[in-house]
């Protein structure tokens, strides 16, 4: 079962997220050959494109992993506005998992 964590992003910004994976013994998960993806939609069910996250394994040993959009990508988000979004973790044996998701809160942007 997936995690579960709302983000909060300012449209027109740069966002950038770290997500430390570690076991219910706190013991961080090695994530050596993996990969991971994250996507966002205005819904489960919507059929208009999904966004993308660039998304990173910045430190392998450590488990933790980066999550970001660039200010282009967040300005052309609907604001103010909600999204959903999930984050899945491919392994070596390329069995895929949800590891995370949750609610997208998008702030308006002012200034432009």
């Amino acid at each position: 079962m997936a995690a579960n964590a709302n983000l909060r992003i300012d449209q027109g910004t740069t966002f950038s997220s770290n997500i430390t994976l570690a076991g219910s013994d706190g013991a961080a998960w090695d994530l050596t050959g993996h990969t991971v993806e994250a996507k966002m939609a205005k819904g489960y069910e919507s059929t208009k494109t999904r966004t993308t996250m660039t998304t990173a394994v910045a430190n392998p040993t450590t488990g933790i992993i980066t999550l970001s959009l660039t200010s282009a990508q967040t300005a052309a988000l609907d604001a103010p506005s909600r999204y959903v979004y999930d984050v899945e973790l491919t392994d070596s044996s390329s069995k895929i998992s949800r590891i995370l998701e949750g609610i997208v809160t998008v702030t308006p942007e002012v200034t432009r």
